[in-house]
Parts: C-alpha cells; structure tokens; sequence
C-alpha cells in the first residue's frame, strides 16, 4: 500500500485506544508518526519496525532530550541501533524507524496485547510502508507484518536478553544489508 507521510501522521493523530496515551496527550505531537523519525525518518531509507516507542512515564520523564531529537541515546535499544549503524557504513538520517503500536503504555516493558498491536499497525502503520521491505525488530514486531501478508526481515530487538550489544547489533546489521 502506498501512503503519505502526511496521511500516516493524520491517522496516527486520529488513532486511540482505551488504557494508552496518545502522543498528542502526552505532548509528543509533531510533523512525525512517531517521534524518533525526527532523526530517524528517512522516506527512501531502510524500514525498521519495533514494538512501540516509548511508555508515557519514560517518555516525560525525558521530555528535554525527546522533544529535541526523539529518541534516547542511553537506553539499550538506541545504543544497539547506534553499532548497526556502524557496521552498516549509516547514520541515524539514512534510516527509517517506526513502531507497530503507536501509542504510549502506562508503564515500561509493556505487554502489549497482540490484538491491539495489530489494531494500531492498520490503523497507521500500514500506511508507512510506501513499498519498502521492513526489518522486524523482534517478535512483537514480525507477529504483526505476519499478521497482514507483509514481506519482511525478521531479525532480534535490540533489547533482546541474552546477547551482547555487539552481537545483537551484528545480527541487525546483517538484517539491514538483506534489506
């Protein structure tokens, strides 16, 4: 399905669900689907796809940081994303990074019920693809694009237990260059 960004942003605006926050609620709206596409938002750039983006608490207890460059550097996802790139040759403005849920929970690490994952994916995410082949970041993520047919990568999130940065980075990398 070929989207616009801007039709992207306006379902994103439109899209609600009982028991999560919106963007908008939480004072995260912006010229973005979600908020780390401020320096991950490439349109022709590879397509990584994650869970979600943030929790409302995380999110506003990180407000200065999030509102100048939408992601944080710190947290575990970003510093692996940060070594794939490396490896990969990129940097943050070559890529594109979205979440299948787009909306904050009211805590960190979420279960996010698969149910309502989808829901948000058709309601936005869908409409974000613009015929790119996106990289599933985790399970969460590939049960998703399954869900709905998408042609994907799948590969670990960055999160993932068990392995080190290095290595979890690696195995995205590898992802990224199949893309």
């Amino acid at each position: 399905m070929l989207s616009t960004v801007p039709d992207a942003i306006r379902r994103r605006r439109a899209f609600a669900l009982p028991g999560y926050k919106t963007f908008a609620e939480e004072g995260f709206d912006g010229e973005y689907v979600s908020p780390i596409q401020m320096t991950s938002g490439n349109l022709t750039g590879p397509m990584l796809i994650s869970k979600d983006w943030l929790d409302a608490p995380s999110a506003n207890a990180n407000r200065a940081i999030l509102t100048k460059q939408g992601y944080l550097p710190g947290n575990h996802y970003n510093r692996v994303i940060d070594k794939v790139l490396v490896l990969a040759g990129l940097v943050r403005a070559d890529i594109y990074i979205t979440p299948v849920f787009g909306l904050l929970t009211a805590k960190r690490s979420s279960v996010i019920p698969a149910k309502d994952r989808r829901a948000s994916f058709e309601a936005v995410g869908q409409h974000e693809l613009m015929d790119r082949k996106p990289i599933a970041l985790g399970t969460d993520a590939a049960s998703v694009l399954r869900w709905f047919g998408i042609d994907h990568i799948e590969t670990i999130h960055p999160s993932a237990r068990g392995l080190t940065f290095d290595d979890r980075a690696r195995r995205i990398a590898k992802a990224l260059e199949a893309a």
